[in-house]
Order: C-alpha cells, then structure tokens, then sequence
C-alpha cells in the first residue's frame, strides 16, 4: 500500500533527525524552518508523529498475516 511506504519514509526522515539532535545536538527541521516554533517546523513535526502513528499499524498488520499464514 502506497500510504504504507510514505509513512515509512517520513518515520524515517524524522528518526534521521532525531539522530541529529541527539547526536549533534542539531535540528535539522528547525534550522530549515527557521526554529523549533516557526508553523512550518511544527507541520513537519505533527506529519512525523501521524505517519509513526499509523506505521504502528503496521505492526498489527504484520503479525495478523504471519498468523493466517499459520493456519
């Protein structure tokens, strides 16, 4: 499913830059926006946090197929 693998990019794009800010201490969204409270930082934040919302889907998904393979 095409929304599947946009949310998994977009979890990763955003576990990328947590690396960054635990890594280096550099928000890599907040320095394109122009800082953690600018609109567009905070878009990008909320559409990070939906796809990993529904990549946690994901998982449910994943072992519901594994058990009908199963039986």
């Amino acid at each position: 499913m095409i929304m599947d693998r946009i949310a998994l990019i977009i979890s990763i794009i955003g576990a990328l830059n947590w690396g960054s800010i635990g890594l280096f201490r550099f928000d890599i969204v907040a320095w394109i926006f122009g800082g953690q409270e600018m609109l567009g930082s905070r878009i990008v934040y909320t559409i990070v946090a939906l796809a990993g919302i529904w990549c946690v889907s994901l998982l449910f998904r994943a072992r519901e197929k594994f058990e009908a393979l199963d039986e």
